[in-house]
């Protein structure tokens, strides 16, 4: 057979433009990272590009402090926070940590604290435990604490027998946008009396 006048492509051809097509576009997305930059307009029709996405501060409450059992040896306490979120966007709430006081018993002198959650330490984070907060949206977080009796703080057990405490926790919420890799990190400090 005599095949001068057709033209055969070479099927590599079509393979190799192919892979080079989808390694551009997987670069471009790559360069582009997770999130796309949004463009705001002034007054003057003039647009500015933010490096880092303004987030409104989270808001938190001091939802529930309550000696829920308590004996001779041990008090269990329960604590709960309420944090609200006002942005329209997600917020990841990384850490909660808090310090616990008894004022009546001591001002100065914390009698326990605790973390709520984990922050990621490397690139690949198993089993994170954060807390995806969705836009205009609450959570409550919740801890348990046990307090064993040493004997030494006869005022403070009193206190916790007869639900008669004054409590002040302080600490600070550590969070970022919904993306681990846009936005900075945010830090709101709390110190509440109850």
């Amino acid at each position: 057979m005599y095949r001068d006048s057709e033209k055969i492509m070479n099927p590599k051809i079509f393979v190799g433009a192919a892979v080079a097509g989808l390694a551009v576009i997987l670069g471009g997305i790559l360069l582009m990272g997770p999130s796309m930059v949004v463009l705001e307009y002034n007054e003057q029709n003039t647009s500015e590009s933010e490096n880092t996405p303004q987030i409104l501060p989270l808001e938190i409450t001091l939802d529930d402090i309550s000696v829920t059992k308590i004996s001779e040896r041990s008090a269990t306490i329960e604590i709960a926070f309420k944090i609200s979120n006002p942005n329209t966007r997600s917020v990841i709430v990384q850490t909660m940590d808090y310090q616990l006081f008894e004022i009546g018993y001591s001002e100065s002198e914390q009698i326990s604290g605790g973390q709520i959650g984990s922050r990621p330490q490397g690139m690949v984070e198993f089993g994170s435990n954060y807390y995806t907060l969705l836009g205009e949206n609450a959570i409550i977080l919740r801890d348990k604490i046990t307090l064993v009796n040493s004997g030494n703080t006869p005022q403070l057990w009193e206190a916790l027998e007869t639900n008669t405490a004054s409590w002040r926790v302080s600490g600070d919420v550590f969070y970022n946008l919904s993306s681990m890799t846009s936005g900075q990190e945010n830090e709101l400090h709390f110190d509440f009396t109850k």
